[in-house]
């Protein structure tokens, strides 16, 4: 009895519950966005994918793209790029399967808080997977006030290569000032007062 007593111990040994809870979450982050996604966004808080500002001196903005670009919403309602002209555009390209995208999600979120009635400002999140009605799940779930649209034309390489989440913002005259592939926090401060001084331009 002693024995067993003594075996009992050894297999629930504080290393051995460890090693159990580090296999269990290596599983979780290898085969759960939503996981992966929670653990990114915590690194968001902590102060790391922050995203990359271009300095002042080196805002050269791009040319403006001469394909229309065209977006859809939910109702089959169309948004065209060349309408956004005058305003600021944010544009995230994600996926509901994607951690990265997940993780960042929050953070787009709470900006346009921030930033709600500044109407010099336009946010699209652009599901590339075409599945609007997942997408809109996912952000009904998540309670995330975020217009969402599917591609409705091509979409120029300068915009979106082959990575997501890819985030750019064009300026008011339609030229592209910022591009970032890879999740980031959208809430940093800098980030922000970048948006507010574009659309006080």
């Amino acid at each position: 009895m002693a024995e067993k007593e003594k075996n009992d111990k050894k297999l629930f040994s504080w290393s051995n519950i460890s090693t159990v809870l580090l296999v269990v979450f290596a599983l979780a982050m290898l085969f759960s966005p939503q996981v992966k996604g929670k653990v990114i966004e915590g690194l968001m808080m902590v102060g790391l994918f922050q995203p990359d500002l271009p300095q002042d001196q080196e805002i050269k903005a791009a040319s403006i793209s001469k394909e229309e670009v065209v977006f859809k919403d939910a109702s089959g309602k169309e948004v065209r790029l060349s309408s956004l002209k005058g305003k600021v555009v944010f544009i995230n390209f994600w996926a509901t399967w994607c951690p990265p995208c997940i993780a960042e999600m929050p953070s787009i979120h709470q900006m346009v808080q921030h930033l709600k009635g500044n109407d010099k400002l336009v946010v699209l999140t652009v599901d590339v997977d075409q599945d609007l009605r997942k997408s809109l799940k996912f952000m009904q779930k998540r309670n995330f006030d975020l217009p969402v649209y599917i591609l409705a034309s091509a979409v120029p390489s300068a915009y979106l290569g082959n990575s997501i989440p890819t985030t750019i913002v064009l300026n008011k005259q339609g030229k592209l000032v910022f591009k970032h592939e890879g999740g980031a926090d959208y809430t940093n401060k800098k980030f922000i007062d970048f948006i507010i001084k574009l659309s006080q331009e």
